[in-house]
């Protein structure tokens, strides 16, 4: 079971990279008073640093809009799922806590002011999750439905075979692939691009395989970096 990228996402976001963790053995039932404190540090920060300012305009955003606009998304109307978490803790609303993974990955974001997913991956069943742009017959669950929606040939998304796991590239997760407090083996991606926060990728990266191991207790933690001269990372 792998993550990788197709080699058109390289071509059409030059510089584009993911740092990688995969955390097993997670009990994501117990309570981890450390993230719950690491995760309102983080919105208190953020909603500090953004006071009065304009979030799409922030030098750490402002990369994916660019991206966004080069994929055909208006940024406007799909927001990336950062600047969507910063704009709304920069307007006070806060963030709930949800489970210690989720909130784990939302306090990291917020610190880093990066893009950052989990994936249950024991919900993947064995297939590659995959970074490429849609094809006839994927389809896409959105976050708490049912029916899925057909989604157009094209459109850039992470995907597990057919069934699309984010929609956008990073603006809406589907209900399928959910962290929930069953999961147990998460593959979180950190999304970014090489010469503007590759640092921050990496700096996010290894507190969060730190993390994995001294506050979620997983058992095993591998990392990595997907990039365009190593476009895929073993996930088992």
């Amino acid at each position: 079971m792998k993550f990788t990228v197709a080699p058109g996402v390289f071509e059409k976001l030059p510089g584009v990279c993911f740092g990688v963790v995969v955390g097993k053995g997670i009990d994501n039932t117990a309570e981890h008073p450390e993230v719950s404190s690491m995760l309102d540090k983080a919105v208190a920060e953020v909603q500090s640093r953004f006071e009065g300012k304009k979030v799409k305009e922030d030098t750490a955003i402002l990369p994916y809009r660019h991206a966004f606009t080069s994929l055909g998304i208006n940024p406007n109307k799909f927001m990336s799922s950062i600047e969507a978490m910063v704009t709304r803790v920069a307007k006070g609303k806060g963030l709930p806590h949800i489970n210690p993974v989720v909130d784990l990955g939302n306090a990291l974001s917020l610190k880093y002011i990066l893009p950052m997913g989990a994936h249950d991956i024991v919900q993947a069943k064995g297939c590659d999750i995959e970074v490429r742009f849609s094809c006839e017959g994927d389809s896409f669950i959105p976050f708490g439905e049912i029916a899925a929606e057909t989604v157009p040939p094209g459109e850039l998304v992470y995907v597990v075979g057919k069934q699309i796991r984010t929609r956008h590239w990073i603006w809406r997760q589907s209900e399928l692939g959910k962290i929930s407090p069953a999961s147990r083996d998460i593959f979180f991606p950190i999304d970014g691009f090489a010469q503007f926060n590759e640092e921050a990728i990496l700096a996010a990266r290894d507190e969060l395989v730190g993390l994995c191991g001294s506050v979620l207790g997983c058992n095993t933690v591998l990392s990595g970096f997907v990039d365009a001269e190593h476009p895929f990372f073993d996930l088992s």
